[in-house]
């Protein structure tokens, strides 16, 4: 295996200057079971969940998805032999979009819908400022950290805005969406009728009034008694007949990704956090659905269907179904993990989720003048492609 110069052996302790933690960079490929189980107990005590940043998901993802080995495991730790605080997956990148400026960044996969390193409540700050002054002290970091996907306003968002200004800098917004979000105290049956116009209630009555007209239809919810492997391959391969497979963007479509999400899958379920949902007509799905559930939330992370059957709206039944999770006492929301403005999900789930892409500079003089130089490009660029305002119309005048 080939480790980046960057960062030290697997268990080199990496001391911050003038702070009682110790950073630690580990090979997840080696991860010894004190530092597996540490990495598992953050997850349990953090104060933002976050499913791609758990172990049974971020470690396969590293050894499979990242071929290059550029990516290290990051753990803040309270003293060298306390418990860890913090656990995030930091890459050096030499490019910034399409300029040459070398930074770190927090990494992730196209497949990871949330950046979010997993930190124990109440040590959000604590974390950021280790991590920051360890990134300032490293001789590979430059510039800034760029930190994808937190959850705007969120206690780990929070936290980075307060350590960056009190390092004397500020942590630039580059980038905001917003995607659909299920949140509320009504029913499954109240939320539904709510969300969804009567018209279009009605048209999903006649549409599974049709499809039970074709076979038996069913709705079937994966059980921890049960083997996992079938549903699995049952989804890939519903997935892989639609339009991400001919599109070679299904998880099939590569071996690597199909690895991963076997993996991933298979350690969701023996870590109990797996939710797999089927629409079947006469035992064949027709719709399927992958949730990870990490109390307090949940993430709705894959979803298929048989497009043969989409007079029907396969997929619209099962979220409707999916409703349920309302009434899961552990769950009080769940990330649809869909990108902003989906037609489907966005019709039937009415709240909506911010997350925002944030960079804050290193400590060095040239880090802090080249990171104003760039903050000063993006706002002159984001100005220049926001359209001009209407002018009024004579009713406004």
């Amino acid at each position: 295996m080939t480790v980046h110069p960057a960062f030290p052996v697997d268990g080199t302790p990496m001391a911050a200057s003038a702070a009682p933690l110790t950073v630690r960079v580990v090979d997840p490929l080696a991860l010894s079971p004190p530092l597996a189980a540490a990495w598992d107990a953050v997850a349990q005590e953090a104060s933002e969940p976050n499913p791609f940043a758990e172990r049974w998901c971020l470690q396969s993802a590293l050894h499979l998805l990242d071929p290059e080995r550029q990516t290290r495991l990051v753990m803040v730790r309270d003293g060298a032999d306390g418990p860890v605080i913090g656990v995030m997956p930091l890459a050096p990148a030499t490019h910034y979009g399409r300029l040459p400026l070398r930074h770190v960044t927090g990494w992730s996969h196209p497949n990871h819908f949330l950046g979010l390193p997993l930190v124990r409540a109440g040590f959000e700050s604590l974390f950021w400022s280790i991590l920051l002054g360890w990134c300032d002290a490293a001789p590979w970091a430059r510039t800034l950290v760029h930190v994808p996907r937190l959850t705007e306003g969120g206690p780990l968002h929070r936290a980075l805005v307060d350590v960056a200004r009190i390092r004397g800098g500020e942590a630039e917004t580059v980038h905001r969406e917003e995607r659909a979000l299920l949140e509320s105290s009504l029913s499954p049956e109240d939320y539904w009728d709510g969300a969804v116009r009567a018209k279009k209630r009605k048209e999903h009555r006649r549409q599974a009034n049709r499809l039970a007209e074709q076979g038996a239809v069913a709705f079937r919810r994966w059980s921890a008694s049960e083997p996992v492997e079938p549903w699995i391959d049952a989804f890939l391969d519903l997935e892989a007949r639609g339009w991400k497979g001919r599109a070679g963007s299904a998880l099939a479509s590569h071996g690597e990704t199909e690895a991963w999400f076997r993996a991933i899958l298979s350690g969701a379920a023996a870590a109990g956090k797996l939710d797999m949902r089927a629409l079947d007509l006469d035992g064949r799905p027709l719709a399927m659905l992958v949730n990870f559930l990490c109390p307090p939330g949940g993430f709705s992370f894959k979803t298929a269907f048989d497009e043969d059957f989409a007079r029907f709206s396969p997929g619209v039944l099962l979220q409707q179904a999916n409703l349920d999770l309302l009434d899961d006492d552990r769950i009080a929301w769940v990330d649809s993990c869909a990108a902003p403005g989906h037609p489907m999900i966005d019709s039937v789930w009415r709240e909506r989720r911010a997350l925002v892409w944030v960079n804050v500079p290193l400590g060095g003089t040239g880090d802090r003048w080249r990171f104003s130089m760039l903050s000063k490009a993006e706002r002159a660029w984001r100005r220049w492609k926001r359209p001009e305002p209407a002018a009024p119309s004579e009713d406004q005048t």
